[in-house]
């Protein structure tokens, strides 16, 4: 009997981990960890660069959310500069930010989650892909397609490009929006709409088709953090970080640049990836949920109608604070939603066409923190610069290492609950795979821990033999 089952890859997310499941004598699961194998070191990477340069080169940590990475970085910039952006500066920066937020949700939801969800969790593998997907239901497939293009496409309209965009700037942004491109856009807003509605449609109608999975995905007790605005609302662009308990229990209220009095971090000497824990409750007992299922619990309400109404009708199917992190699916929804009104919203201000679009300054304090919702959750931007502008040090603090600890307890749930040590079936493994899409995880951009992970280089001749080993 095996003693050690591994997941590697782990398929259908962004970046590269494994999945380790310890069995015991009996074969019943004993322990299990999600492993991120890749380290990039932006956090490192940063040091002696220019502030000014600083946003163009976050964005490029993630071809999937730059948007979020310019938005923190340029608001830690705005912060060590002492200016503010023009209104409409800051409202052109959020409104790319939810164009990001509708097509990445779009990109997890439909590409990465859906052939689960449309199969079942114990389909033919070969079945389950996006391609799958187009071939058995077309419309939910062109409905994906369509909220990602529409999202990317306005984020094209705004910055020049799709991927990595460098239009977002300390003090604002680099050029105003044209009528053009504002029609352009409004433009593509009603079918957006009808996308959103005949997803969120489908889900719901088949939710009692997963209801073991909804009530073991990562099913326990936790806080949860998110971006708020001053009524309570979902904020994802400007606001104060609030955590909540598992029951609403409000547990803390603060200003992003507070937030080392709240947030700890450590590492994993078995994973890249640097988790993050609430400091008042310690390591032990301080995990913590971010993204789209913690600002449905976390904010009072969205503040546009047609998403209230749908989180109205999901708090009355699963209560005002569900502990599942199954509901990732149906949260991503109403964040598509939320997205889409708001962008409307933004488009139909005459202001929105207006010139002055930035601020300028020179260094006038050495330390900024610049923080958004990501589409995975809550971004911190931590940067030191001298006198004369230049990088020090950067802390960057990503969504999925917020998560870190959520999805190890999740992946330990879901293997207790579902793997048999004396019969491994594939589908046993593909829903412990498959809590960890519930968080989407972006592992480009949280692999920036300090630390070593254990490594094992092998040089092998052409014809198998072992001719020199390394190990750390």
């Amino acid at each position: 009997m095996a003693s050690e089952i591994t997941i590697d890859p782990v398929t259908r997310i962004e970046g590269h981990a494994r999945i380790r499941i310890s069995l015991g004598d009996a074969g019943q699961v004993a322990d299990a960890q999600f492993q991120v194998t890749q380290f990039r070191g932006f956090e490192k990477i940063c040091q002696g660069r220019p502030l000014a340069e600083m946003p163009s080169l976050m964005a490029r940590i993630c071809g999937i959310c730059p948007v979020s990475h310019l938005i923190a970085s340029a608001k830690a910039c705005d912060r060590i500069l002492a200016v503010r952006p023009p209104k409409v500066g800051a409202d052109l920066r959020a409104l790319m930010n939810l164009a990001q937020i509708v097509q990445s949700n779009a990109l997890s939801l439909f590409h990465l989650a859906s052939p689960d969800l449309l199969f079942g969790f114990d389909a033919d593998p070969a079945t389950r892909s996006i391609v799958g997907v187009a071939k058995s239901n077309p419309q939910l497939a062109m409905d994906g397609i369509y909220l990602r293009k529409f999202g990317q496409h306005a984020i094209e309209l705004l910055g020049g490009k799709r991927i990595h965009p460098a239009w977002i700037v300390p003090g604002g942004v680099e050029s105003a929006l044209t009528a053009e491109k504002r029609d352009e856009i409004r433009a593509m807003i009603p079918e957006a709409y009808a996308a959103a509605d005949r997803a969120l449609a489908w889900y719901k109608n088949n939710l009692l088709s997963w209801a073991e999975e909804a009530e073991t995905f990562g099913s326990f007790q936790s806080a949860f953090m998110a971006l708020v605005d001053p009524d309570g609302n979902v904020a994802h662009y400007d606001g104060r970080l609030r955590v909540v308990d598992h029951d609403g229990t409000l547990l803390a209220d603060f200003d992003a640049y507070d937030y080392a009095d709240y947030i700890g971090e450590y590492t994993d000497e078995a994973s890249f990836l640097k988790p993050t824990y609430f400091k008042p409750r310690g390591i032990e007992n301080g995990l913590y949920r971010v993204g789209t299922l913690a600002r449905a619990i976390v904010a009072e309400r969205f503040g546009t109608p047609r998403a209230d109404a749908e989180l109205e009708e999901f708090r009355s199917r699963f209560g005002r604070y569900p502990s599942s992190s199954f509901h990732y699916h149906q949260t991503r929804l109403l964040d598509i939603l939320y997205g889409i009104e708001r962008m409307e919203m933004f488009l139909d201000d005459p202001d929105i066409l207006a010139t002055r679009v930035s601020s300028h300054a020179e260094v006038n304090r050495n330390v900024g923190i610049g923080v958004a919702e990501a589409p995975r959750g809550t971004l911190i931007h931590h940067y030191v610069v001298d006198d004369d502008g230049i990088i020090q040090t950067a802390n960057l603090i990503i969504a999925t290492g917020h998560n870190a600890a959520a999805m190890n307890a999740s992946v330990l749930q879901v293997a207790r609950h579902f793997v048999k040590g004396e019969r491994i079936e594939e589908g046993m493994l593909n829903r412990v795979e498959a809590v960890i899409r519930c968080y989407d995880p972006c592992l480009s951009c949280s692999t920036h821990a300090m630390g070593q992970m254990p490594l094992h280089i092998s040089l092998v001749g052409h014809d198998g033999e072992v001719l020199d080993e390394v190990r750390r």
